[in-house]
């Protein structure tokens, strides 16, 4: 490849890469801005109030009161049948490589004992 080629794409990289920073720059500004994450916020912390009310509440009319009624379960799982299979054969493999230390070394100290 010729040297001017070379720098040609070497160019055409360098500005696609700055474009899309650039544009991903502006997209958070922009978002920040117009005030998005203190919306989130928001949202989050009246859901909190509404809790808090209820729980409350609750509590002057005497209920039995556990407090996982009034927590919301925010975790996510984003396991799928694919996630499954890599965490089965991680294990496996890890399982595998542990055994095969452990067997290494107890030969080894075999060796050395005996």
């Amino acid at each position: 490849m010729e040297a001017k080629t070379k720098q040609k794409i070497l160019n055409k990289t360098f500005k696609y890469l700055l474009t899309l920073s650039f544009i991903a720059f502006i997209t958070l500004y922009l978002s920040q801005r117009a005030g998005y994450y203190e919306y989130t916020n928001h949202q989050k912390m009246a859901l909190t109030e509404k809790e808090i009310k209820e729980f409350e509440k609750d509590v002057k009319e005497g209920k039995n009161i556990k407090i996982e009624d009034y927590l919301k379960n925010t975790h996510v799982s984003y396991s799928n049948k694919v996630s499954d299979i890599g965490n089965k054969v991680s294990k496996t493999i890890n399982n595998g490589v542990k055994d095969g230390i452990e067997n290494f070394f107890g030969a080894l100290n075999k060796l050395i004992e005996g």
